[in-house]
Order: C-alpha cells, then structure tokens, then sequence
C-alpha cells in the first residue's frame, strides 16, 4: 500500500502538466468544431507551417476532406503533398533521421495533443511564444517553459517581447493581434477535431441513446404496473 501512494504522489506532476498546463493562466479557445470553414482554415495553416515536421498520423487525407465538405480535387491541390494517395496518413515531411540530428528528438505527432492537454492549452501555447536570445531557437514560451522548437508562426504573429507585466507584445508580423488570434484557433480548432474526429456525431447519437432509454423505461414503468396490479 505505502508503494502504491509513493507511486501515485510521483505521478501527479505529470498528470497535472497533461491536464492543461500547471499553474499557467490558460486562454480559453472557444472551439466551434460545427465552423468547417475554421476547420479547413486550420488544415491549411497546419500543413503550411507545422506538417513539414510534425505528423497527424492517424488521420488520413481523405476522412478530413470528407468531414469537412472539402473535395478530393481541392484536397489534393491545395493540402497534400504531391504523388499521395487521398487514403495516406497525414504523416510528416521530415526524415526519422534528420529530425533527430537537427532537434535532438523526432517532434511528437499532433494527433492526439489537443485531447492529452486539452485545446485551451493547444491555444495559449500557439500564442505563447516571445524572444529569448538565450534559447537555442530565439524564443521560449509562457506556457511550455524552455521549449526546444522554433516558433513556426513568426511571420504571422511577428516577434512578440514580454513586458514586465507578463504580457507578450508582438510587432513586425504580417496579421495583426486579432487576425493572429483567429489563425491560432483556427489551427487548435483542426488539432482538436483530429483528435475526436467522431465527437459530434458521437454527442448527436447520445441524444437518440437517452431519448430511448426514456421511452423505455415509461413502457417498463407502465409494464411493471400492470403485472403488479393484482398482487397484493
């Protein structure tokens, strides 16, 4: 017994960062997972700036394009790499090898983050990014701490400087904070319908689920009345 608590107190840290983040103050998201206009906006920012080496690996091209209304012949024009199939995972541009010589690791697939951490933390960290010359990269991050990747979205956000206050302050970008806002929320918008690509037929299907455990369970009301009526 007194292992099994020495085992569970050494894993609550990690569970708490899974859980969202620690004690950093987390924007909320505001995911509207029925904007599939969102959606394919965030596929497109995701395959410009994050595909190259980050994988999506248990989507595949073609349940995307079906989910979200995009035809085969714009999904392949526009979001897949050329010569792949439209039944491919979505699986990185960048060697096994090379990634691990340039970043130390192979960046972790993205299928499944915005469930492990939750799109709240997905947002913020995407927002989180400020310059640090005493990081490898230029940049750390007010949500993940000593963070070893560049910040992909730059150009978009521009290089954002923390004020005393915590605050980030970015200049230079080609969006301004509102337009960068809707990016980022556009890409945690597509991160979190990969990882429950079934969530809403899912919660549209619960509805049916309780609407005929209720109508059963007025028939086996009335059904118990009437077996029971004459026992005494």
């Amino acid at each position: 017994m007194k292992k099994l608590l020495i085992a569970l107190v050494t894993l609550l840290p990690s569970l708490a960062i899974a859980a969202g983040g620690g004690n950093v103050n987390l924007e909320s998201a505001n995911i509207d997972l029925k904007d599939n206009a969102s959606l394919e906006r965030g596929l497109g920012l995701f395959q410009q700036y994050c595909a190259g080496c980050h994988s999506t690996q248990y989507q595949r091209y073609g349940r995307v394009a079906e989910d979200l209304g995009i035809s085969v012949e714009d999904m392949r024009s526009k979001y897949m790499p050329a010569d792949t199939k439209i039944g491919a995972l979505m699986e990185s541009a960048i060697p096994d090898a090379n990634a691990a010589k340039w970043f130390g690791a192979m960046p972790p697939d993205l299928t499944l983050v915005a469930r492990v951490r939750g799109e709240d933390w997905v947002y913020s960290y995407l927002k989180g990014f400020y310059a640090d010359s005493s990081r490898p990269f230029g940049v750390n991050n007010t949500v993940f701490p000593l963070v070893g990747m560049p910040h992909v979205l730059q150009d978009l956000q521009g290089l954002a400087v923390q004020q005393d206050d915590g605050s980030l302050v970015a200049t230079g970008g080609l969006m301004n904070e509102q337009e960068y806002d809707q990016a980022v929320r556009d890409i945690t918008g597509f991160l979190v319908y990969s990882a429950d690509p079934v969530k809403l037929e899912r919660e549209a299907l619960g509805f049916w689920v309780l609407g005929f455990l209720f109508i059963f369970f007025v028939i086996a009301y009335f059904l118990k009345k009437e077996y029971w009526k004459d026992v005494h």
